[in-house]
Formats: structure tokens, C-alpha cells, sequence
């Protein structure tokens, strides 16, 4: 069981693609147009990198020479900044993703997988409402990025590809589908090639968006459309569940000094026009019972 929920920081945006990196948390504020990372404690927060020309950061990964790898999303871009504090393009997402770029996952050989949306979700959501958008949407690619900063599709016909793990012998991926909702796993080859795609958990009524993975192999879920981080066992049993008070809960990451720190991203909603005009975003916290696993 978790335990009591605490605050560690609030007065962000919309806080996403959180990482435990280097005994600090890190996350994106899609608004601010920033990296920061901060204590486990929640003291010292640092702005790590600024988009100045207004771009949005989200998924944050680092390859095995310390580069920090960060997906810029209406550009439809990785950005790279090197050790020596160089930073760059590293790749071009423009061909393989139908709207913006959104999290990612990187190897240990620095391979990049970013999902996208796939389409305007906020105006179909607009439009449409929930339901209707998660009973019917366009399916979109993962796309993979070599060390090298080379683009291919790994995989196709993905709900809305959001978090994403790899399990600690690199070998297996489980990514959430956040309008199937369901996580869908692949093997991962020697090469990165994704195969054998199957289901690996349904999550209704629960929608996956940022996800974790922890060292029994359960998946903590952030749950969108309700406060709560929820984790879940392969096949779907629901194996625990943090509320999260009035906010809705959008990304979750393990980290800590021991691992059993539940870090979770949470705003009243992901929508556009409302979190990007207030600092309503918060990242909380609570321990759970078993540490992180495998990637990120």
C-alpha cells in the first residue's frame, strides 16, 4: 500500500515525461517551455534547458555518453544536448509522425522509440467529447531514432502511443495505447525492431497515458481522465491504486533514493488553452511498497 500523498512541487504548467536521473527527478512543463529537475525532497528546482524559441518539450530520455535526449513536440523533433552542454537536432520526426511528438523511451544503446498523437486531440475532443474519440480516432507510428539520429518506423496502427518501458534485459517493451486503452508489449531485437505485438494488459476504464515499470514487473499507470495513478498486473488485474485528491493524473515515475518513490504529474486537465493560461500543474508524491525497474 502507498503512503500519504505529498506535494513536491507545484506552481507548473502541465508537468509531463518525468525521470529519475542522476538521484534527481526531472520532468518537462510543456508551457514554460522547459526541463527542470528538482530534489526528491522537492528543494532546489532547476530550469535544465529552455526553449526559447517557444518550444514544447515532453519526452526526456539519456543516451549512454550522458547526452540528454528531449522531444520537441509541435516541431516534431529530438533535440540532443552533449555532456560538454552542445545542443542541437539530433532528429527529424516530421516524416514519421502524424501530429505532435509526444513521450519516449531510450535504450541502453541510445536507441530513441517517441510516440505521437496522431492527430488535433484537443480539437476532436473538442468536437467529439471522450467517448467518441476514444471509440473512434486515426491510428498513428512509433517512431525510432538511432543513436546516429536516423528515423524509421518500429511499429503502426497505435492508439495514441504514450508511455513507454523496457524491461531491464532490454528485450521486451510495453508501451500504453491511451485511446485503446490497453498496454501492448513487443519483443525488442538485437537491432531495436519491435515484433510479436500483443496485448499485454487491458486497462478499461482506466487510460493509460505516463507509465513506469517496477521490479515485479507491474506497471503503474497514469490514469488521464481521473485522479489516480493505478498499478496494474499483466493480463489487467489492478494490483494498487494512489488517489490523487481533485487533480487528474497524466505522467508517474519510480525513483528516490530507494526506488519506491511514486512521482506523478498532475493538472485538472491536459487541455491546451486552460493549463497553458494557469499554473495549475503539480508534481506529488507517495512511497509505494516495490522499487523501479528497467527504462526509463
Amino acid at each position: 500500500m502507498a503512503s500519504e500523498l505529498h506535494e513536491v512541487v507545484s506552481g507548473i504548467h502541465f508537468g509531463e515525461g518525468p525521470r529519475w536521473h542522476d538521484g534527481r527527478l526531472w520532468f518537462s512543463d510543456f508551457y514554460a517551455h522547459q526541463v527542470c529537475s528538482v530534489n526528491e525532497d522537492g528543494s532546489d528546482l532547476r530550469v535544465e534547458v529552455q526553449f526559447d524559441d517557444g518550444g514544447q518539450p515532453s519526452g526526456l530520455g539519456w543516451m549512454p555518453d550522458g547526452s540528454l535526449l528531449v522531444v520537441k513536440m509541435q516541431a516534431q523533433e529530438v533535440w540532443r544536448r552533449w555532456p560538454d552542454g552542445r545542443f542541437a537536432l539530433h532528429a527529424d520526426l516530421s516524416g514519421h509522425a502524424n501530429f505532435w511528438a509526444n513521450d519516449m523511451v531510450v535504450d541502453a544503446h541510445g536507441r530513441a522509440y517517441v510516440g505521437n498523437f496522431g492527430f488535433d486531440l484537443d480539437a476532436d475532443l473538442d468536437a467529439r467529447g471522450p467517448e467518441a474519440v476514444i471509440a473512434d480516432h486515426p491510428k498513428t507510428v512509433l517512431a525510432l531514432v538511432e543513436p546516429d539520429g536516423s528515423v524509421s518506423d518500429a511499429a503502426d496502427g497505435l492508439s495514441f502511443p504514450n508511455g513507454t518501458v523496457i524491461t531491464p534485459d532490454g528485450k521486451t517493451m510495453i508501451i500504453g495505447e491511451t485511446l485503446a486503452m490497453c498496454l501492448t508489449t513487443f519483443d525488442i531485437g538485437t537491432d531495436g525492431s519491435l515484433s510479436n505485438r500483443r496485448v499485454w494488459a487491458p486497462t478499461a476504464p482506466h487510460v493509460p497515458d505516463g507509465i513506469c515499470l517496477d521490479a515485479e514487473g507491474a506497471v503503474w499507470i497514469a490514469d488521464p481522465l481521473s485522479p489516480q495513478c493505478v498499478r496494474i498486473g499483466e493480463g489487467g488485474k489492478v494490483l494498487d491504486t494512489v488517489p490523487t485528491g481533485d487533480l487528474n493524473t497524466f505522467a508517474c515515475m519510480l525513483g528516490g533514493a530507494d526506488g519506491k518513490t511514486l512521482f506523478m504529474a498532475v493538472a485538472p486537465t491536459s487541455h491546451r488553452d486552460i493549463v497553458s493560461a494557469e499554473k495549475l500543474g503539480k508534481i506529488v508524491a507517495a512511497k509505494v511498497d516495490v522499487p523501479r525497474a528497467g527504462r526509463p
